[in-house]
């Protein structure tokens, strides 16, 4: 895109700055393969070989980052297993891992991306990441499955459905079980985004399995946060209620084609009236949010949608909006990391043992939940 499209106002010149809009590198070729350990061995084995590759093998974690920030394919898709772990020898690693990322200076556009059910999130993501590469940005996308609540399995079929951009050069894709988080985002789905864009990608789409209050998670790291929504949404525009639309940035009403055209352009208008009903934000110029039409079927809207992106992510960085944002989400997910350590020790040694004790008491009607609640609470003061 060449950044001279339709304006409004004093945002013409924002549209110039299209091509600038995320930050980041080309992706390197996928680079070779093979660990040596300065830390000593690190042995892995089934599911979790992890970042030092096949089963036995030694993993560096320098080398590691190293091949990262060379765009190594190979070597990216470990680390995000290595994140994504609950193991406790590979938290430590993938902490190590993540400071020596930190420093690499890459920045890509993070866009999070939600939808009602059966709206074509992945039919979007997919032509929407196409476009994206023909205008020479290099894309990745995380994509989050939901888990079964009773066997904890997941499909992970995004790469199936997205076929032309999973064999795209430049394009990346990452499937991730939700492990039944809220949200539908993955807890570790914010360090995948710091691996992606520490190997030099441009942009960064994160999908969520659905559309719901609790999908509010997914704007807590991203940049943009897009709903996707279907036409003759009259009822889904009570279904979503505020708190999914006080979080979106641009509202894009997917399937404006064929017989559903001119109701996807009501539908539009429908929501472009309710967005104009909410509170004004602060991080937002004049015209935002905004509601648009696209079609995931015919490639159509998507020019006009990146460019409206690329003029609000413009807007934000001069203003500085758009690095005070990113401070507040550091700040938040430290807090969630605090709250799930401290959840987690409940679940280990004595304090298992005290939970289970407590509960007893609780289920026998020999406490009450209030009483019973405070006593293990001074328990882990002790």
């Amino acid at each position: 895109m060449d950044g001279q499209g339709r304006g409004h106002g004093r945002f013409i010149r924002h549209r110039r700055a299209i091509g600038q809009c995320s930050g980041g590198g080309a992706v390197a070729a996928r680079g070779g393969s093979g660990w040596t350990s300065a830390r000593g061995p690190v042995h892995v084995s089934g599911r979790q070989e992890m970042a030092g590759g096949g089963t036995g093998r030694d993993m560096n974690i320098t080398e590691l980052s190293e091949r990262i920030t060379r765009g190594d394919r190979r070597a990216l898709s470990r680390g995000i297993t290595l994140v994504e772990s609950s193991r406790d020898d590979h938290r430590a690693q993938a902490a190590e891992l993540l400071d020596l990322l930190r420093g690499s200076g890459r920045e890509a556009l993070r866009i999070g991306l939600s939808g009602t059910p059966g709206v074509g999130k992945s039919t979007f993501i997919e032509g929407f990441g196409m476009y994206l590469l023909d205008q020479g940005k290099s894309v990745a996308v995380l994509a989050v499955d939901p888990s079964s609540a009773r066997s904890g399995g997941s499909i992970l079929g995004d790469k199936t459905r997205m076929e032309r951009l999973s064999r795209a050069k430049g394009a990346f894709i990452r499937p991730s079980p939700s492990q039944s988080q809220l949200g539908g985002v993955a807890r570790r789905s914010r360090e995948a985004v710091a691996l992606c864009e520490a190997a030099g990608f441009d942009v960064v789409l994160i999908e969520t399995v659905g559309v719901g209050q609790s999908e509010t998670m997914v704007a807590e790291m991203a940049d943009l946060f897009l709903l996707l929504l279907a036409p003759a949404g009259g009822d889904e525009l009570q279904g979503v209620k505020r708190g999914i639309m006080e979080i979106a940035d641009l509202i894009l009403v997917n399937k404006a084609d064929g017989d559903l055209k001119s109701t996807a352009m009501r539908t539009c208008a429908d929501y472009a009236g309710a967005l104009r009903l909410l509170r004004k934000r602060a991080q937002d110029p004049e015209g935002f949010p905004k509601a648009m039409t696209v079609s995931a079927l015919e490639l159509a809207g998507f020019s006009e949608a990146w460019g409206e992106m690329c003029a609000l992510t413009q807007w934000r960085r001069e203003t500085g909006h758009f690095a005070a944002r990113r401070a507040e989400q550091a700040r938040y997910w430290f807090g969630e990391e605090v709250r799930h350590a401290l959840l987690a020790q409940l679940q280990n040694g004595p304090a298992r043992q005290d939970m289970a004790e407590l509960a007893e008491a609780v289920a026998a009607g020999d406490m009450a939940v209030s009483a019973a609640a405070r006593e293990m609470l001074s328990r882990l003061g002790r």
